[in-house]
This record gives structure tokens, sequence and C-alpha cells, in this order.
């Protein structure tokens, strides 16, 4: 990342490598906020409505008030995208509950920090699109609100450090025996033919790519179904799929060291992938940039 990488900090735009807090904000000491990751494509922003919906979600959950409107949101994040190079963009933002003496309970009329920062994204590997990815199964060591989009992301850390020393992509989090998601994405696997993904709930991240990728299977006539996942239906899947906001949807080939399937991208991902990469053309051919997405 470069250093005069654009960002916003508190009603300014400066270079990154300007951009400062104090040490007592409560992100900093407590990880006492939240973030959100959108993908911009050819300037338009990816399903923006949907991620801040998820944005005062996870606001609402840990009691910080909303700083900015949706169309200061906009204004912001449309700015950012325009000052970064490269046909698409990752949005980084997050809000913390601002700064005050160090102490567990909740301080009272601190003003929230606002960040927000944009970086070039570069597409999935071509050879995790042909090969597929890697992954290992490990006990789900989280806390009980990952429907949060939570800074405080230790646990996630560990379990993906975890997957890269075992040299695979990603971990797979494993709960009172149901697979909830991965370590930094949503799950999915075919069963008998039929597209699976957990249901919403406290347990797992309400992913707003896995919701695009259940509106692509249906209009893909491919059945879905949001029910849980057992180990056995993981270890036993014809498929695995994993998604998020930065590898779109990905398919697993590989799992604690035994191939899924045929040990190749299966063909109903062929499918969706397809269908995911065309809803990104039709996204770049919008109107004005920085639109929100569909």
């Amino acid at each position: 990342m470069s250093s005069d990488t654009p960002a916003y900090l508190n009603g300014r735009f400066l270079p990154l490598s300007e951009a400062q807090i104090p040490v007592m904000d409560r992100g900093f000491i407590f990880g006492d906020g939240v973030y959100e990751v959108i993908p911009g494509y050819g300037g338009h922003l990816f399903r923006l409505d949907q991620h801040l919906q998820r944005l005062s979600h996870s606001l609402d959950a840990i009691k910080i008030r909303q700083p900015l409107s949706d169309a200061e949101w906009l204004s912001i994040l449309s700015r950012l995208v325009a000052q970064c190079p490269g046909p698409d963009r990752s949005l980084y933002l997050q809000i913390t509950r601002g700064v005050a003496p160090r102490a567990h309970s909740f301080p009272l009329n601190t003003t929230p920090t606002v960040f927000a920062m944009a970086e070039t994204l570069s597409p999935p590997s071509q050879s995790w699109l042909t090969e597929g990815l890697s992954a290992i199964t490990q006990a789900d060591i989280r806390w009980q609100r990952c429907d949060i989009k939570t800074t405080a992301l230790l646990a996630n850390v560990l379990l993906r450090q975890a997957a890269a020393q075992a040299g695979a992509d990603e971990a797979i989090l494993l709960r009172d025996g149901q697979a909830i998601e991965g370590a930094a994405s949503n799950l999915f696997v075919v069963r008998n033919g039929i597209v699976v993904t957990p249901a919403l709930g406290h347990k797992l991240l309400h992913g707003v790519t896995r919701d695009l990728v259940l509106d692509l299977c249906r209009n893909e006539n491919l059945p879905v179904s949001e029910e849980p996942i057992s180990e056995g239906d993981l270890s036993n899947a014809e498929e695995v799929w994993l998604t998020s906001s930065t590898r779109e949807v990905l398919a697993v080939t590989r799992l604690d060291g035994k191939p899924v399937g045929e040990g190749e991208p299966g063909p109903l991902w062929q499918r969706v992938h397809q269908a995911f990469q065309r809803h990104k053309a039709a996204l770049r051919q919008q109107g004005s940039p920085a639109q929100t997405g569909p």
C-alpha cells in the first residue's frame, strides 16, 4: 500500500501517511469499533446500500450512533474512488467509539472516529480460478456475535494464520458439529445438486457477496437452501465455495489435504462465477461512476 493512498479521517481528506489518531482512541485500546469493505468496479460501488445497511446494523449492535448520512458516505467514498488509480478499488471504512480515558464501560458524549481509505483492488489470481483454494477446518474460537463486523479480529487472525502455516488459503470454522463460515469468508456447499449456505444469525457475518451469490444462483435456476451444514456435509460435499467482498466467489478444491469432489472447480461454481463476472461487467457499464450497485 502506497503512503499516498487516499484517505479520509474525521472530516479531512489526506494521504494515508498523514492520517493519525490518538493512542487513547477506543478502537486502538479495546477494538471498540466496526468496519466495512466495499469493492468498486469501474468507479461504481458494489451494493453500497447493502453495505451501509450492514454498517448501521453493526453500529446499532454496539451502540455507536451513525455519524454520517448515506448521502455523506456516498460523497466521501466517491471522492476516494476518484483519487485512487486503477479500474477497480477496495474501499475500507471504520468507525470507533472515539477518544476517552481507558475504562471498559461506555464513556459519555464521545465523538466517533471516522476513517476511510481506498486502494487498488486486484481480481482473484488465475491459479485460484483454475485450481481452486485449499482450506483446513478449525474449531470456531470466535465470540457469539459474529454478525457484528467488529474491528476486534484477533480470533480471525489466529485462524487465518493457522491456515497459512498449514499451507492453506483459508480456515473453515466448525462449531457444535456444524460448518459455519471461513475466517474471512462465507461458506457454500453443493449437496445432492443443491447449493446450501448456513442461514443468517449471530454465528456468522451477513455477507453482502453471500446475498448476491444466492441471487445469482436463483437467476441461474440452481436450487438453493439456507440451512445448517454439518461436518459430514462439508467433508462429503460435491463442491465447496467461499465468498467475500475482495475474493468474490471461489471454489475450495482441497480440504484438510483431501480433494473436494473431483479436486477441481466444479460445474455449478463455473456457472455462478461466470454470472458474477457478468454482474461486474454490467455494474461497470452503468451511468456516472460511484453510484450504488444493484
